[in-house]
């Protein structure tokens, strides 16, 4: 039975001055518009704002310095993050070209692929979707239908993605296809690098409850892409793609999606709160302390260039569940009416309708108790 290894977090340099550094360059260029978008703010799409952020090198920190990367550790790029993330900056157009597509590419990639892609993601200026999910299979990888077939001229895709998050300004999707005719479950897979922008492709948009348009869905109507489009090697899609989770599943921003509503229940409560609200802030404070020390040291154990899928999936487990949690203890507590117009208000206005899809992203909450009992030998 597999274990939660704690693994010391450590990074290299001057971590203080790192905090500093990029605190005084928020306060310059952080956008100040609605106090809503600083909540989810991993969502929230500002062009701008990321390309700034890429000059400044706090984007593709990570990547070698020959594809325009900073050349940082691992939790040096944490560390940001969670900076960026408790400040409720709009990193959303970014993220997932940051998080997991660069160092994918990195990792698996051409020396084409990565002068070509890299650069790019690293100035803060080319966006990345993730092609996973299927309907009819959700978050159920294996259940990948959609096809690329090798022929002289490349690689031809058909199929469907869907809850495909941000398709709709991404230049590249990196995408699980079923590569091998006749393969079932994982054996088959490939992934693929496809630009957006190749004929064939329609991107349609899925429009949540709160009338946020972050999902799509994605078709592919006998799609060509090049020979080079193949990411790694053929069939070993499954591999990479679970690999590739593991930097999806365990980052800050699992536990930190409602943090702009904590703040505000701070600030609200003043410096001396009822009793009642007192107890809530510290019970958040301490949970949100647990998922914290459980997070770095899954980041630790992946900076060690070691697979910690079954530790991923703990801290999105429990940190969805905290984010999703936090505006309901909230609601229960404070005196808050639902047309009010304050900050604590609309945040929980806000994180009320939104919170129930956190634990949506990355897998459902069913597949990752799935992972969990597995590692644990439950079943």
């Amino acid at each position: 039975m597999q274990g939660f290894a704690l693994y010391p977090f450590d990074p290299p340099g001057d971590i203080a001055a790192l905090r500093a550094d990029l605190r005084s360059w928020l306060a310059v260029n952080q956008p100040q518009g609605d106090v809503v978008a600083r909540a989810n703010c991993w969502a929230s799409f500002d062009a701008d704002f990321s390309h700034a952020l890429g000059a400044a090198g706090y984007v593709g920190m990570t990547l070698p310095k020959r594809y325009g990367g900073g050349d940082r550790h691992p939790l040096e790029r944490y560390v940001v993050i969670e900076e960026l993330l408790a400040a409720g900056a709009p990193v959303g157009a970014h993220w997932i070209a940051d998080r997991q597509t660069g160092p994918l590419i990195l990792r698996y990639g051409s020396e084409e692929q990565r002068q070509r892609y890299l650069p790019g993601i690293a100035k803060g200026e080319l966006y990345a979707c993730i092609g996973l999910s299927e309907p009819g299979a959700g978050s159920d990888l294996a259940g990948v239908r959609t096809t690329a077939r090798e022929t002289a001229e490349g690689w031809r895709i058909n199929g469907q993605k869907i809850w495909t998050t941000g398709a709709h300004f991404s230049h590249i999707m990196l995408a699980l296809v079923r590569t091998e005719e006749g393969s079932e479950r994982n054996a088959g897979l490939s992934q693929l690098l496809i630009d957006l922008d190749t004929p064939g492709i329609a991107i349609l948009p899925i429009i949540d409850m709160a009338g946020h348009h972050d999902f799509n869905e994605v078709f592919f109507d006998d799609v060509l892409v090049p020979h080079g489009a193949l990411v790694g090697e053929r069939g070993q899609g499954w591999k990479q793609v679970t690999a590739e989770l593991g930097l999806e599943r365990s980052g800050p921003e699992r536990y930190l999606s409602s943090h702009a509503l904590f703040v505000a229940l701070i600030d609200a409560a003043g410096p001396e709160p009822a009793p009642a609200i007192a107890t809530l802030i510290g019970e958040l404070a301490a949970e949100m302390w647990t998922l914290r020390q459980l997070s770095m040291s899954t980041a630790a154990k992946l900076a060690a260039g070691e697979d910690p899928m079954v530790e991923a999936s703990v801290v999105k487990e429990l940190g969805n569940a905290f984010e999703q949690d936090m505006p309901r203890r909230v609601q229960a507590i404070v005196d808050c009416g639902w047309g009010d117009e304050d900050d604590l208000a609309k945040l929980l206005r806000a994180l009320l309708i939104a919170s129930p899809s956190f634990s949506l992203r990355g897998g459902t909450r069913e597949v990752i108790r799935g992972i969990i009992a597995r590692g644990l030998g439950l079943r």
